[in-house]
């Protein structure tokens, strides 16, 4: 039995299709205790992370390292005054510190806010207003953290600064964690998150007007089981390279919560700058076998010689956000022997995925693809890709 079996039962067809998922999530159902934790005490050897930095530094975490630094995040979260329900903004990059820490944070209940560093002072003034902000996890690579201090001037809410990578008077150290201890209890009493409570908030990008709240609760995690399994086609022993920033909604979809429910490695690229010829040597390194990214990365892609690389260990491509051009398609093709299979949107004019209908279950949100569907509290239903959601946000 799969772990995710403990939560969800799928409805395959004879002709192996994804036709409903049944759900059954207790009440205290949480992404860190009962996923990372899970794996962390069963299969602590087994990778949950390849990172390599800018630098091409390695670092090969496993759900064994995970569950410790989770552990130690939450009680230094907790020791600076973080709690249940607490909004916190992370902006990480694509540094490591992102996974232990949005972890801890799901173990204490914390509300977390994902952000790019692209925010200046005005953008972070109205998330932490609108959202009602406490804390701060802000990298010091870059410009980012002068903008978050400035905006932290405005903003007397916001009581709790944290710096990584780096530091800053008047910021608490991120490494500081390190000298905490590596086993978090999961909470008893009125304090431990519940299935129901809010987990996470994304703000929308705000392209027609002001960025708008998607606040989701901790069954979102469950939710994109759909995402990696029956989209991204990730396998347990595999290795999931999606291309993604912390700050947006991707990086969750693609390299955490469907990814490790599987119990599958992600592999993340800290990079400042892409460069493509390093990403395509990357594939036949670490042993890549599926590949998620916008079109802009696969116009990079072929920009290269692609018969200097070994692309032998991938097994499925997936795309989604734009159009992608028919040569960029067929070039890869053409390269891999691999389809870029695309996600519900017609605008890109690429094979549909096999997921088809899903049946969803109380309080249970579904991903599919840039879609959230929230389902009924009190009714099953059932949708199909292009029926109109009950309730949706781009994220």
């Amino acid at each position: 039995m799969e772990l995710y079996e403990k939560f969800l039962t799928e409805q395959i067809d004879e002709n192996g299709k994804l036709t409903g998922v049944e759900w059954h999530v207790p009440e205290t159902y949480n992404f860190g205790f009962d996923v990372v934790d899970y794996f962390g005490t069963v299969e602590p050897d087994r990778r949950a992370m390849i990172w390599v930095s800018n630098d091409m530094e390695t670092r090969i975490f496993t759900f064994g390292d995970m569950m410790k630094l989770s552990a130690k995040c939450a009680n230094f979260f907790r020791a600076i005054g973080i709690e249940k329900g607490d909004r916190v903004i992370l902006v990480l990059r694509r540094h490591w510190e992102f996974w232990p820490a949005i972890v801890a944070l799901h173990k204490i209940g914390a509300i977390v806010i994902p952000a790019t560093d692209q925010l200046k002072d005005k953008d972070f003034v109205y998330r932490f207003e609108s959202a009602g902000v406490k804390a701060i996890v802000c990298t010091a690579t870059g410009n980012v953290l002068a903008e978050a201090e400035s905006a932290c001037e405005k903003c007397p809410n916001v009581t709790i600064k944290v710096v990584s990578n780096g530091t800053k008077d008047g910021w608490i150290s991120f490494n500081e964690f390190e000298n905490y201890s590596d086993v978090y209890a999961r909470p008893t009493d009125d304090s431990a998150p519940m299935r129901d409570e809010l987990m996470l908030m994304y703000f929308t990008s705000g392209t027609t007007a002001y960025p708008k709240i998607a606040a989701h609760e901790h069954t979102y995690s469950l939710a994109h089981f759909i995402t990696a399994k029956w989209w991204h086609n990730v396998e347990k022993d595999g290795v999931h390279f999606t291309v993604a920033e912390t700050g947006w909604g991707k990086a969750v979809w693609g390299k955490l919560y469907g990814q490790w429910l599987l119990g599958a490695c992600v592999f993340t690229y800290d990079f400042e700058k892409f460069d493509q010829d390093k990403v395509l040597s990357m594939f036949s390194k670490y042993g890549i076998t599926t590949f998620c990214a916008p079109p802009t990365i696969y116009r990079f892609m072929i920009k290269a010689d692609l018969s200097k690389y070994d692309l032998s260990s991938l097994k499925y491509l997936t795309t989604a956000g734009e159009a992608l051009n028919p040569e960029v398609f067929n070039q890869l093709k053409a390269s891999t022997g691999l389809s870029i299979m695309g996600s519900d949107r017609p605008k890109l004019r690429l094979p549909l995925p096999t997921c088809a209908v899903i049946s969803l279950s109380p309080a249970v949100w579904v991903c599919l693809h840039r879609f959230i569907i929230c389902a009924s509290l009190t009714t099953t239903a059932t949708t199909s890709l292009w029926a109109k959601p009950a309730r949706f946000a781009w994220i």
